[in-house]
């Protein structure tokens, strides 16, 4: 806040920095970080896609309301992290979610195989309507959290490791048929909502499968965004309430953008030779 920069400058160097002057630095960094967030994306292809969904407090007319801020991040056909862009979405419907991805695609989007993220059915309309080609792999661990909701306290460490043998098979036909199992053992444990849960939504857990093994554990979950996520609430919760969803926005970006500059985007993340090896399979071409 202001309020906050002027105390910060007194502290540093026994003078304030006036309301206006930090109004005008804070229009100029906001043109950067505009820039940033629109620049064309130059990675080549992008195969696979982690989207998520950031919610933030802000004021609107003396009301106080979420905002949410659409975040994606790809791994390029290089193999490292990238973050393509965020951008308000107000809620996570399929109009913001088409929104969003329709503004990626302009940007140089192309190559999408796998789009991963947790389950919410206005982006699965999207992605179906903006990449008809790209597959769906739900987060596994947003699917052991939902089924957790309906299992009692003392028996969720066991519920946990019959969820997790299911995806450590080797195999899709291994897995589906650990579900089997683990859906009758959950019955016998008078678990049915639990039961339910897994046996309607396995299926959208295992589209990994039809990827490189050796890239399975890293394309299963939203883990790479959520990490980033961490870090934004950590900075945004310093802040508490934004005046509006684009000043929300601009700090999204800004920690996005100095992330992508760090380690973490210079590390290369996968060895897509991996997946160029298996790009004429039938289950990935489609």
């Amino acid at each position: 806040s202001v309020r906050r920069v002027e105390d910060i400058t007194e502290a540093l160097w026994g003078s304030k920095v006036s309301p206006a002057t930090i109004s005008e630095l804070n229009k100029k960094a906001y043109v950067h970080i505009e820039d940033w967030r629109n620049r064309p994306l130059q990675g080549g292809r992008y195969p696979y896609i982690y989207v998520d969904g950031i919610y933030l407090r802000r004021n609107w007319g003396g009301e106080y309301e979420n905002v949410s801020v659409l975040v994606a991040i790809a791994v390029n056909e290089d193999g490292f992290r990238e973050v393509l862009g965020a951008a308000e979405g107000m809620k996570e419907d399929k109009a913001s979610w088409v929104n969003f991805f329709q503004w990626l695609r302009g940007r140089g989007l192309d190559g999408v195989k796998l789009i991963v993220g947790d389950k919410c059915m206005g982006m699965l309309e999207a992605v179906g309507e903006v990449f008809p080609d790209a597959k769906y792999q739900r987060c596994t661990v947003h699917f052991y959290r939902n089924v957790f909701s309906v299992v009692p306290k003392s028996k969720v460490k066991i519920v946990a490791k019959m969820l997790k043998a299911i995806h450590a098979q080797e195999s899709k036909k291994a897995s589906r048929e650990k579900a089997k199992a683990v859906v009758a053992e959950l019955r016998a444990m008078k678990l049915k909502e639990a039961a339910k849960k897994v046996e309607d939504g396995i299926e959208e857990t295992l589209t990994y499968c039809d990827f490189p093994s050796e890239h399975w554990t890293r394309i299963r979950t939203n883990n790479v965004i959520e990490r980033l996520n961490r870090e934004i609430r950590r900075r945004t919760r310093v802040v508490g309430t934004f005046p509006d969803g684009n000043s929300a926005l601009m700090l999204v970006c800004a920690r996005l953008r100095h992330v992508a500059g760090t380690q973490w985007g210079c590390k290369k993340y996968m060895n897509m030779k991996h997946l160029e090896a298996v790009m004429d399979d039938a289950s990935i071409a489609g």
